[in-house]
């Protein structure tokens, strides 16, 4: 039987990969499925329980797509000695991130994760306020050390300077050793970098309060992000360290690339509550993406659209 011929032209199905990234850009502009389906109908003979079939899976595959950056290890050991009090609050926050930033997240304080064939899963280490002994033998090291020097990214976070405070090549690898911090107390913070993305949306000044850490066996190679202004800061030991060693300035965010891998590090975050502060967040967020190598979606976090 001939087909009747109209006037209009017909336009064909299109395969299903099309259609469902297309459906997919409609939801996104606002518009609902019961929307969609009569106007892929009307573009061929397509059923509309096959259309919600594709935007389902559309739908499903983007979901897929949006948490493919990785998996990141919040490593939360502190040996014996103090132990911030944020930690439960701070790494909570940090799973909130890990949502926004399209990545998924592991929290461990064991030691025994240290192996290669575990390492290997993660792109990012984050030390989130450790302290002190943050492993128990040299082989757990050793594997730390070909995790970085095979490319891995590190985040270090508030007290993590104060681990594996014997260790030398850790201090490098961080950028320095805690020492000392005056009490806790507002000051001001110098913006020193304002085109890395975990500190391009800040002003030329950062008005904070915290514990001013101060850290000594500085790695020269670290890249300055944000500095103290001493001279906001109420100090009675300033004489003995760190007196003029940077002049009114002394380092608080850095970061580098050492031995083949990307750290980042934040000496702010000793309060639970700083956590929750919408620029600290994004400082943190886009360190992290920095330190994965996704320098796309931690600029992203820059641009004025979400000042």
């Amino acid at each position: 039987m001939p087909v009747p011929r109209h006037n209009s032209t017909r336009v064909p199905v299109q395969p299903a990969r099309f259609l469902a990234e297309n459906a997919c850009a409609t939801l996104r502009k606002g518009f609902s499925p019961p929307a969609v389906g009569p106007m892929l109908v009307r573009m061929g003979t397509v059923k509309p329980t096959f259309i919600f079939l594709v935007l389902a899976i559309g739908i499903l595959g983007e979901a897929a797509a949006a948490t493919n950056r990785g998996t990141v290890l919040i490593y939360t050991r502190n040996g014996p000695g103090y132990v911030h009090s944020n930690i439960a609050a701070s790494t909570a926050v940090l799973r909130e991130l890990a949502r926004e930033g399209q990545f998924t997240v592991e929290v461990s304080e064991d030691p025994a994760g240290f192996i290669d064939a575990n390492l290997k899963r993660f792109r990012v280490l984050v030390f989130n306020n450790t302290n002190n002994e943050g492993f128990t033998d040299e082989e757990q090291r050793a594997a730390f050390q070909r995790y970085i020097r095979g490319g891995g990214g590190f985040v270090g976070i508030h007290s993590a300077t104060g681990s594996e405070r014997q260790w030398p090549w850790f201090h490098a690898m961080i950028g320095g050793k805690f020492r000392r911090h005056p009490p806790l107390q507002p000051f001001t913070i110098r913006v020193l970098d304002r085109q890395h993305p975990s500190t391009a949306f800040l002003g030329e000044t950062w008005e904070w309060e915290d514990e001013c850490y101060f850290v000594d066996h500085i790695n020269p190679a670290i890249r300055v992000l944000l500095a103290a202004d001493l001279t906001t800061l109420k100090d009675a030991q300033r004489n003995t360290y760190p007196d003029r060693i940077f002049g009114d300035l002394f380092p608080l965010a850095w970061y580098q690339y050492f031995e083949g891998g990307r750290q980042w590090y934040t000496a702010l975050g000793h309060k639970a509550e700083h956590y929750r502060d919408p620029r600290f967040r994004r400082h943190l967020l886009a360190g992290i993406l920095w330190a994965m190598g996704e320098e796309a979606a931690a600029t992203a976090l820059a641009s004025p659209g979400n000042n």
